[in-house]
C-alpha cells in the first residue's frame, strides 16, 4: 500500500459537477445536494486499511450532522478489475452491512476523481452552501486509535459551516492509500 497525502486544492475552488451511479441503484449529481449547508465529498473504498480505520467515525459523524444540513457522499474511483474488493457489488455489500446512511457512488471512468484532484483514500473535500471548497483535510489527528483523538478537524470544519462561519485555514492533509488508477 502506497501512503499518500491529499493534494491541497485551493480553498474557494468550485465543486466539480458529477453524475454517478450509486450502490443503491440511483444516480446522483451535484445538483441533488443543493440544499446542503455543507457537502462532504469523500473518495473512499472497501479495501484500504486507512478507510477501514476511520469508516465508523465517518458514519457516526454523518449521522450526527445530517440533521443540521450536512450531506456526506462517498465515491469509489478505484480500478475494480485489479481490486475486486472495490467492485460495485462489494461496495454495495459493505454499504449495506455498515449502514452508511449516505450515498455511495462509483466513478468507474475515474474522471470525477481526476476533476476533484483526488489522490488517496480517504480523500475529503468539504464545500460550503455555495459549493466552494471550505475544508480539505483529515478527519482527525489519529487515524489509528480513535480513543486517542484529541482534535476532530473535520467535525470542527463542518460545525463552523453549519454555524455560518468559515473553518480554520490551518488544515492538515488527509492521508491514505493511493487511488488505484486504471493502467
Amino acid at each position: 500500500m502506497a501512503l499518500l497525502e491529499s493534494k491541497q486544492v485551493a480553498l474557494g475552488t468550485v465543486c466539480p459537477d458529477f453524475n454517478l451511479p450509486g450502490v443503491d441503484g440511483k444516480s446522483y449529481s451535484l445538483n441533488d445536494f443543493d440544499q446542503a449547508k455543507a457537502l462532504v465529498v469523500m473518495f473512499i473504498c472497501s479495501h484500504c486499511p486507512y478507510v477501514q480505520a476511520v469508516e465508523d467515525r465517518i458514519i457516526l459523524l454523518a449521522r450526527e450532522l445530517g440533521s443540521k444540513g450536512v450531506q456526506f457522499v462517498g465515491i469509489c474511483a478505484n480500478d475494480a478489475n485489479d481490486y475486486p474488493d472495490d467492485s460495485f457489488e462489494s461496495l454495495k455489500k459493505r454499504w449495506e452491512e455498515k449502514g452508511y446512511g449516505f450515498p455511495y457512488l462509483v466513478d468507474e471512468s475515474q474522471d470525477v476523481a481526476k476533476a476533484f484532484q483526488a489522490v488517496c483514500t480517504p480523500d475529503i473535500f468539504v464545500y460550503n452552501q455555495n459549493k466552494e471548497l471550505a475544508y480539505r483535510g483529515r478527519i482527525d489527528d489519529n487515524w489509528q486509535k480513535p480513543e486517542e483523538v484529541a482534535s476532530q478537524e473535520l467535525k470542527a470544519a463542518l460545525e463552523a459551516l453549519v454555524a455560518g462561519s468559515q473553518p480554520s485555514v490551518d488544515q492538515k492533509p488527509s492521508m491514505g492509500c493511493s487511488i488505484k488508477w486504471k493502467k
